[in-house]
């Protein structure tokens, strides 16, 4: 299951989970962003049970974005243990991206 997430709940929903998380940093007028919505949803299926998947807009959301340097979207960040693990940027294919979550998957 794919949540949206608001700067408040950063710190406590991403940075404190128990669990690997990958938060999508999107926005609305973003094609590639758009494009990227239902491979995320996929994955949140497929491997939901093992991480938390969150997306971010970065057009209400920017001191979130611009603290992690999200230069670019769609950018895909995976967390563990409250630190940055794994950035994927760019449209990309379910199969793929799945390659290189699994070695985060618990």
């Amino acid at each position: 299951m794919v949540k949206e997430i608001v700067a408040e709940e950063f710190e406590s929903e991403v940075l404190g989970a128990d669990v690997p998380v990958l938060v999508d940093f999107w926005a609305e007028w973003c094609s590639p962003c758009r494009m990227m919505g239902p491979v995320f949803k996929e994955l949140s299926t497929e491997i939901g049970s093992q991480m938390k998947f969150f997306k971010l807009n970065v057009e209400t959301e920017r001191q979130v974005a611009d603290y992690y340097g999200v230069m670019s979207i769609p950018t895909l960040i995976l967390f563990k243990d409250g630190e940055e693990v794994l950035r994927l940027t760019g449209l990309r294919k379910k199969e793929a991206m799945l390659e290189e979550l699994k070695p985060y998957l618990s």
